[in-house]
C-alpha cells in the first residue's frame, strides 16, 4: 500500500503544501472553508504527518512535554488527558516525564532528556512547578515553560490556574449556610500551593462569618487516602465530632466517609462532608460527594495553547489564564443537626 504524502493531500485539496502544513499544525489565519476541504481529504486518504520529518524540515518542534512528580496520580491522569487531546487537535505530540526529587540524579537525567528531544515547551505541574532549580534547567536549554497553579514567583513564567482560595471560601460558605458552625478542615501537603490556598479560603469564610477555627479541628494530610483515614479517625473518634468536614481533596474526603461509616456516624444526617477536585471517586462514593469541580482537562488544554501559540509568529495574547471552577452539590451535605 502506497503511503499518502502531504503532496498528495495538497493536490487533491487544490491547495499548496504550505497550506496543508498550516492546517495540520493547527495554525491560525486559514479560511474555514479551506481548512474543512483539507481535513476532508485527510480523512478520506488516511494521511498522517510524520512527526520526525516535520521536526527535521523546519526549525519548529511539535513535541510538548508534561512533567509530574507522580504521573500515576488521578490528578496527573486528568492533566495528561487534557494535554493529549489538545496536542492532537493542534497537530502536536505529548511527552510525559516524571521528575523525582528524591532521586539524586534527577537533574542530570532531565538534562540528558532535554538534550535528546526538542520540545516546543514544557508544562510543569504542582508541586514541581515551584522548584526554582527545575525552571532554571529549562531556561538553560531554552525551553519555554508554562506552570499550572504555581505558588511561588508567579510572574516568572506564563501560568494557568484555578482560584483555589475563592473556591474553598465558597465551599465553606455553603456549609455555614446549612447551619454548620463546628467545621473541621483537612489540609493537603504544604509543598502544594493549592493546599495553602484552600486553607486560606477556609479561614477567610470562617472569619467573615465570625466563626473561630479551633486548632483541634485542623489536621494535615497529603492528598492521599491513607492520610485522610488518619485525620478522620482523629476527628471522629471522640465524644464530640464536628458537624462538618471540609477535606482539601476528594481522596481524603472519601476517607472521611469511610471512617464515619465505621463509627456509625451517618452522612449527611449527623455529619456533612465535602471535598475538592470532583474526581470520579466523588461520584462513586455513597453518599456522593459535594465538591469543587476542578476543570483539570481545560487547565491542561489552556497550558498547551499557551505553549503552541507562543511558538507561532504571533505571541500568545494572554500569559496568565484563570479557568473557572464550579461547586457541585451532591448528597453529602445536609443541615446541621440540632
Amino acid at each position: 500500500m502506497t503511503r499518502v504524502t502531504i503532496k498528495d493531500v495538497a493536490a487533491r485539496a487544490g491547495v499548496s503544501i504550505k497550506t496543508v502544513s498550516r492546517v495540520m499544525n493547527g495554525e491560525a489565519h486559514v479560511r474555514a472553508d479551506v481548512r474543512e476541504r483539507v481535513m476532508k481529504v485527510v480523512e478520506e486518504t488516511g494521511y498522517r504527518p510524520n512527526m520526525f520529518a516535520r521536526g527535521l524540515s523546519s526549525a519548529r518542534s511539535f513535541l510538548v512535554g508534561a512533567f509530574f512528580d507522580d504521573p500515576a496520580s488521578p490528578y496527573a491522569s486528568d492533566i495528561q488527558r487534557g494535554a493529549l487531546t489538545r496536542c492532537r487537535e493542534r497537530g502536536h505530540h505529548l511527552l510525559i516525564e516524571e521528575v523525582d526529587r528524591d532521586a539524586g540524579d534527577w537533574k542530570s537525567t532531565l538534562d540528558t532528556t532535554l538534550r535528546q528531544v526538542r520540545l516546543v515547551g514544557a508544562i510543569l505541574t504542582p508541586p514541581i512547578c515551584d522548584w526554582p532549580e527545575l525552571i532554571d534547567l529549562f531556561d538553560a536549554h531554552g525551553v519555554p515553560v508554562v506552570r499550572i497553579a504555581p505558588a511561588l514567583v508567579p510572574e516568572r513564567t506564563p501560568l494557568v490556574r484555578v482560584d483555589d482560595r475563592r473556591a474553598s471560601a465558597e465551599m465553606t460558605q455553603l456549609l455555614i449556610a446549612a447551619g454548620h458552625r463546628d467545621i473541621a478542615f483537612i489540609k493537603g501537603p504544604p509543598a502544594h500551593g493549592s493546599s495553602n490556598e484552600r486553607w486560606r479560603g477556609f479561614c477567610d469564610a470562617m472569619q467573615a462569618a465570625g466563626l473561630t477555627v479551633a486548632d483541634h479541628r485542623v489536621l494535615e494530610g497529603d492528598y492521599r487516602y491513607r492520610s485522610g483515614l488518619a485525620a478522620a479517625e482523629t476527628l471522629l473518634d471522640t465524644g464530640t465530632p464536628p458537624s462538618a468536614v471540609l477535606a482539601s481533596n476528594d481522596e481524603m474526603a472519601f476517607a472521611v466517609l469511610v471512617v464515619a461509616m465505621r463509627h456509625g456516624i451517618t452522612v449527611p444526617d449527623r455529619l456533612s462532608v465535602v471535598g475538592f477536585d470532583d474526581m470520579a471517586l466523588a461520584r462513586m462514593a455513597w453518599p456522593q460527594l459535594t465538591t469543587v469541580h476542578q476543570p483539570n482537562f481545560e487547565v491542561a488544554a489552556a497550558a498547551v495553547d499557551l505553549l503552541i501559540d507562543a511558538a507561532e509568529p504571533q505571541d500568545a495574547a494572554h500569559h496568565r489564564i484563570e479557568v473557572p471552577y464550579t461547586i457541585v452539590k451532591r448528597a453529602s451535605v445536609g443541615p446541621a443537626a440540632v
